[in-house]
């Protein structure tokens, strides 16, 4: 009886960690890790279809991932407020603003 009782309650302890090991497996990652990415400050042009963007810095070609964001900007000089994801060679467009040197002309 001892020996049935040791042999359940093992069998339940071993269903559990399988059943939380595959609701583990199931969450999305999303690539993020647990801590957000901090919006960076960058000056540089947006290509005429607006798709891409070229930084003053060292002339790096970044792809716009949210092009929308920049609508009615394309060809433009300015200043975004962006997370930057190196990996992809892409930014993510938080906000924008002309560049302080196209005002002045």
């Amino acid at each position: 009886m001892k020996k049935l009782m040791i042999i359940t309650f093992a069998v339940a302890l071993l269903m559990s960690a399988v059943a939380a090991a595959q609701y583990g497996a199931q969450q999305p990652d999303n690539g993020k890790s647990g801590t957000p990415m901090k919006a960076v400050s960058i000056t540089g042009k947006i290509s005429d279809d607006g798709k891409m963007f070229v930084s003053d810095k060292d002339s790096k070609s970044w792809t716009i991932s949210n092009p929308d964001a920049v609508k009615g900007h394309e060809g433009h000089h300015v200043t975004l407020q962006a997370h930057v994801d190196a990996d992809k060679n892409e930014v993510h467009v938080v906000s924008l603003k002309m560049a302080k040197d196209s005002m002045q002309k």
